[in-house]
């Protein structure tokens, strides 16, 4: 008999967990409290940027970033093959800003490690920057031109992973309602029960992407489960495809061109809870940003705003792995502005997981468990 396997979450990485395992056999439930993709997936830019996002060092994030980006390709055909629908995939190569001399100084020695791991970066100056982005504001003095960066489309890519995985035969239970209750057997399986589910749905594993809301495990798994949601708010302008060619980073926001007209600007956070709508003084930020280094959009009006809740760690880090001790629970959640680009990584990590295989690269920096130990120690301190 198959292995049968509960998802919790239905944004990108649940949908991403969801068809892997499917993939490979198991009998999988997905259970979406609301809509699929309604937050932190829907919100996303879709950016492919584990350079340009890294810039300090070559640490283990980094390297599951890259991991995840190598791995794009055959995710990403896998998940068209099985859809027979585009995620929009855009080799773009990325340019990062700059707008001072003074910013391009520490420059080189990020190249130097990020070169070393296959960025093929550059340095360039005003004039070559022109050449790849002739739109730019004249003030730009200089920048970075990565190649290996690039973008999906966000909404296409959800659409395509949930098509994929009802192909599969994924059980797909959208608007289930809160999660009310979680039980782990000592036999055995796990049991969920959400509030407009009829009866409780069982499986012999469990994995957890529940995005902003994993905090509200922590009573189910004695667990410190600091993931918070960071409200991220989005514009787009309408725009022709020669006006923005790459991803373009400056140190106040990003833009990305998409294939349908629409130039994509973010994002603005802020701590709000839950809250999702959008605000002048967010949106106001982006729109003046854009300006600035774009004078072409200077009085254009957005054509969409938009936000979404990211689901933040103390460290920026993810969750994911095993819970300590409950060997029928996997923790794949916490990845904050990285979701999209993580996806995949997450998706064959887990998998891998679950059938037991041996996990590379090491996500031991990543457990589930790191703020509870962190949590003790402090305890214990304070006893002394």
């Amino acid at each position: 008999m198959p292995q049968s396997v509960i998802i919790l979450g239905g944004g990108i990485i649940g949908l991403s967990c969801a068809f892997e395992a499917a993939r490979r056999g198991m009998l999988v439930t997905l259970i979406e409290p609301h809509g699929l993709g309604g937050q932190a997936s829907g919100a996303a830019a879709g950016m492919l940027a584990p350079y340009s996002e890294n810039t300090e060092q070559p640490d283990d994030f980094f390297h599951l970033c890259l991991s995840s980006l190598q791995s794009y390709p055959e995710w990403i055909k896998a998940v068209e093959d099985g859809s027979g629908m585009t995620a929009e995939w855009v080799q773009s190569g990325s340019v990062n800003v700059f707008m001072h001399e003074a910013d391009v100084l520490p420059i080189q020695s990020r190249l130097d490690w990020q070169n070393r791991w296959g960025a093929e970066a550059q340095l360039i100056d005003a004039a070559q920057l022109r050449k790849l982005e002739p739109m730019i504001a004249p003030s730009a003095v200089a920048g970075v031109f990565t190649p290996k960066e690039s973008h999906v489309y966000a909404p296409k890519l959800v659409t395509s992973l949930e098509a994929a995985c009802r192909k599969l035969g994924v059980r797909i239970l959208e608007h289930a309602g809160q999660i009310e209750d979680v039980l782990v057997h000592q036999s055995g399986g796990v049991s969920v029960r959400a509030q407009a589910l009829k009866s409780l749905v069982h499986s012999d594993r469990l994995v957890v992407c529940a995005g902003a809301w994993s905090g509200a495990y922590e009573k189910w798994f004695g667990l410190s489960i600091p993931v918070h949601p960071i409200r991220g708010q989005i514009c787009s302008f309408g725009h022709d495809a020669a006006e923005v060619r790459h991803m373009v980073f400056s140190s106040q926001a990003y833009w990305v061109g998409k294939n349908n007209g629409r130039l994509v600007c973010g994002a603005s956070e802020d701590v709000s809870g839950f809250e999702t709508s959008v605000t002048e003084r967010g949106i106001g930020r982006l729109i003046r940003s854009s300006s600035r280094l774009f004078p072409f959009l200077e009085g254009r009006q957005t054509a969409h705003r938009w936000a979404g809740l990211r689901p933040a760690t103390k460290d920026g880090q993810p969750l994911l792995g095993q819970i300590a001790g409950m060997p029928s629970v996997i923790m794949a959640s916490g990845h904050y502005r990285n979701g999209i680009l993580l996806s995949p990584i997450t998706a064959l990590l887990t998998a891998d997981i679950l059938e037991g295989k041996e996990v590379k690269p090491s996500i031991s920096r990543f457990a589930p468990d790191r703020f509870t130990a962190a949590a003790h120690r402090g305890m214990a301190r304070a006893l002394r």
